[in-house]
Protein backbone atom coordinates (compact mmCIF):
# COMPACT_ATOMS: atom_id res chain seq x y z
CA UNK A 1 0.00 0.00 0.00
CA UNK A 2 1.43 3.35 -0.99
CA UNK A 3 1.16 6.25 1.40
CA UNK A 4 1.07 8.80 -1.39
CA UNK A 5 -2.18 10.44 -2.50
CA UNK A 6 -3.53 7.20 -3.97
CA UNK A 7 -6.89 6.58 -2.32
CA UNK A 8 -8.02 7.39 1.21
CA UNK A 9 -5.49 8.37 3.83
CA UNK A 10 -5.26 6.27 7.01
CA UNK A 11 -6.95 7.83 10.00
CA UNK A 12 -4.28 8.40 12.69
CA UNK A 13 -7.04 8.44 15.32
CA UNK A 14 -8.46 5.08 14.24
CA UNK A 15 -8.04 2.53 17.06
CA UNK A 16 -7.17 -0.32 14.71
CA UNK A 17 -5.42 -1.10 11.47
CA UNK A 18 -7.60 -1.00 8.37
CA UNK A 19 -9.19 -4.49 8.22
CA UNK A 20 -8.45 -4.74 4.47
CA UNK A 21 -4.73 -4.44 5.28
CA UNK A 22 -4.86 -6.57 8.44
CA UNK A 23 -6.38 -9.54 6.58
CA UNK A 24 -3.48 -9.54 4.10
CA UNK A 25 -0.81 -9.82 6.82
CA UNK A 26 0.77 -13.10 7.88
CA UNK A 27 2.22 -12.83 11.37
CA UNK A 28 4.59 -15.05 13.34
CA UNK A 29 3.54 -16.78 16.57
CA UNK A 30 4.04 -13.48 18.44
CA UNK A 31 1.87 -11.49 16.03
CA UNK A 32 4.87 -9.84 14.36
CA UNK A 33 6.11 -9.43 10.80
CA UNK A 34 9.37 -8.13 9.36
CA UNK A 35 9.66 -4.57 8.10
CA UNK A 36 12.54 -3.91 5.72
CA UNK A 37 13.50 -0.24 5.64
CA UNK A 38 15.00 1.25 2.48
CA UNK A 39 16.12 4.79 1.63
CA UNK A 40 13.58 5.96 -0.95
CA UNK A 41 15.91 7.81 -3.33
CA UNK A 42 19.00 5.56 -3.30
CA UNK A 43 17.47 2.13 -2.73
CA UNK A 44 19.97 1.43 0.08
CA UNK A 45 18.66 -1.08 2.61
CA UNK A 46 18.92 0.59 6.01
CA UNK A 47 17.60 -1.86 8.55
CA UNK A 48 15.09 -4.51 9.47
CA UNK A 49 12.62 -4.00 12.28
CA UNK A 50 9.59 -5.81 13.64
CA UNK A 51 6.02 -4.60 13.57
CA UNK A 52 2.60 -5.74 14.64
CA UNK A 53 -0.75 -4.35 13.55
CA UNK A 54 -0.53 -1.42 15.96
CA UNK A 55 2.97 -0.40 14.86
CA UNK A 56 1.85 -0.48 11.23
CA UNK A 57 -1.30 1.50 12.05
CA UNK A 58 0.79 4.17 13.76
CA UNK A 59 3.28 4.25 10.86
CA UNK A 60 0.64 4.57 8.14
CA UNK A 61 -1.39 7.06 10.15
CA UNK A 62 1.42 9.43 11.14
CA UNK A 63 4.11 9.05 8.46
CA UNK A 64 6.72 8.32 11.16
CA UNK A 65 8.00 4.75 11.35
CA UNK A 66 7.09 2.87 14.53
CA UNK A 67 8.42 -0.57 15.44
CA UNK A 68 7.75 -3.13 18.16
CA UNK A 69 10.77 -4.03 20.29
CA UNK A 70 10.90 -7.76 20.87
CA UNK A 71 13.38 -7.38 23.72
CA UNK A 72 11.62 -4.52 25.54
CA UNK A 73 8.09 -5.56 24.54
CA UNK A 74 7.15 -1.98 23.70
CA UNK A 75 6.63 0.34 20.74
CA UNK A 76 9.35 2.71 19.67
CA UNK A 77 9.33 5.39 17.03
CA UNK A 78 12.52 5.88 15.06
CA UNK A 79 14.14 9.17 16.02
CA UNK A 80 12.36 9.90 19.29
CA UNK A 81 15.51 9.32 21.34
CA UNK A 82 18.26 9.46 18.69
CA UNK A 83 17.02 12.34 16.55
CA UNK A 84 17.58 10.07 13.51
CA UNK A 85 14.09 10.10 12.05
CA UNK A 86 12.47 7.97 9.37
CA UNK A 87 9.75 9.71 7.39
CA UNK A 88 7.59 7.27 5.45
CA UNK A 89 7.45 7.67 1.67
CA UNK A 90 5.68 4.39 0.80
CA UNK A 91 4.77 1.01 2.23
CA UNK A 92 4.21 -2.28 0.40
CA UNK A 93 3.50 -5.86 1.43
CA UNK A 94 5.40 -8.68 -0.21
CA UNK A 95 3.58 -11.34 -2.22
CA UNK A 96 3.14 -13.61 0.83
CA UNK A 97 2.02 -10.85 3.21
CA UNK A 98 4.71 -11.76 5.75
CA UNK A 99 7.11 -8.88 5.10
CA UNK A 100 6.74 -5.18 4.57
CA UNK A 101 8.95 -2.84 2.56
CA UNK A 102 9.05 0.69 3.93
CA UNK A 103 10.63 3.33 1.76
CA UNK A 104 11.67 6.25 3.93
CA UNK A 105 13.49 9.53 4.00
CA UNK A 106 16.14 8.78 6.63
CA UNK A 107 17.48 11.72 8.62
CA UNK A 108 20.78 10.79 10.28
CA UNK A 109 22.07 7.29 10.89
CA UNK A 110 19.63 4.40 10.58
CA UNK A 111 21.55 2.08 12.91
CA UNK A 112 21.69 2.51 16.68
CA UNK A 113 25.49 2.08 16.38
CA UNK A 114 25.67 5.32 14.40
CA UNK A 115 26.26 3.83 10.95
CA UNK A 116 24.26 4.83 7.90
CA UNK A 117 22.80 1.33 7.61
CA UNK A 118 22.60 -1.58 10.03
CA UNK A 119 24.51 -3.53 7.36
CA UNK A 120 27.38 -1.05 6.86
CA UNK A 121 30.76 -2.69 7.53
CA UNK A 122 29.22 -6.02 8.47
CA UNK A 123 29.79 -8.00 5.28
CA UNK A 124 30.42 -11.72 5.64
CA UNK A 125 32.99 -13.66 3.64
CA UNK A 126 31.21 -15.60 0.93
CA UNK A 127 31.84 -17.28 -2.38
CA UNK A 128 30.09 -15.12 -4.93
CA UNK A 129 28.01 -17.17 -7.35
CA UNK A 130 28.17 -16.59 -11.06
CA UNK A 131 25.20 -16.98 -13.30
CA UNK A 132 25.79 -19.50 -16.10
CA UNK A 133 26.20 -18.01 -19.57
Amino acid sequence: MATSHEGPRPDPESPELDPAIAQRLKRDANGLFAAIVQQHDTGKVLMLGWMDDEALRRTLGTGRVTFFSRSRQEYWRKGDTSGHFQFLKSAALDCDGDALLLQVDQVGAACHTGTESCFTGRELPAVVGHRPA
